[in-house]
């Protein structure tokens, strides 16, 4: 594969994962946004073996992400995502498991802060 195609297939696939986002709430989509966003610039610079790794998971993220949107899916299951299997962890670097956990926050934090907020309201 030459350059050329590598960085049209990256970039294909780039937009792609954003126009799946567009389908899910509010909440999630700037979630999944921002963090495609980060790990995409944090690759840009990797090998072409972490390439091939890195543009694999994400091209299965967008086909497993897309088929959870179709109307059809979301009519029965009304779910968004899969468990991640345990034994995936045993593998996971140092820094991976930092931001496995990091992301988990975030994807926590919103629903604190609406349970906050209603705490707040009331106290008042």
């Amino acid at each position: 594969m030459t350059i050329q195609q590598h960085v049209s297939r990256v970039r294909k696939l780039y937009k792609l994962i954003f126009r799946i986002h567009r389908g899910l709430p509010a909440e999630l989509r700037v979630l999944g946004d921002n963090y495609a966003r980060d790990e995409f610039k944090r690759h840009k610079q990797c090998n072409m073996e972490e390439a091939r790794i890195f543009l694999n998971e994400w091209t299965d993220y967008a086909i497993n992400l897309s088929k959870q949107m179709k109307p059809l899916h979301q009519a029965r299951k009304k779910t968004v995502g899969r468990y991640l299997d345990p034994k995936l962890l045993d593998h996971m670097s140092d820094e991976q498991l930092i931001q496995l956990y990091e992301l988990h926050k975030a994807a926590s934090h919103p629903k604190d802060d609406k349970e906050s907020s209603n705490d707040n309201e009331e106290i008042k």
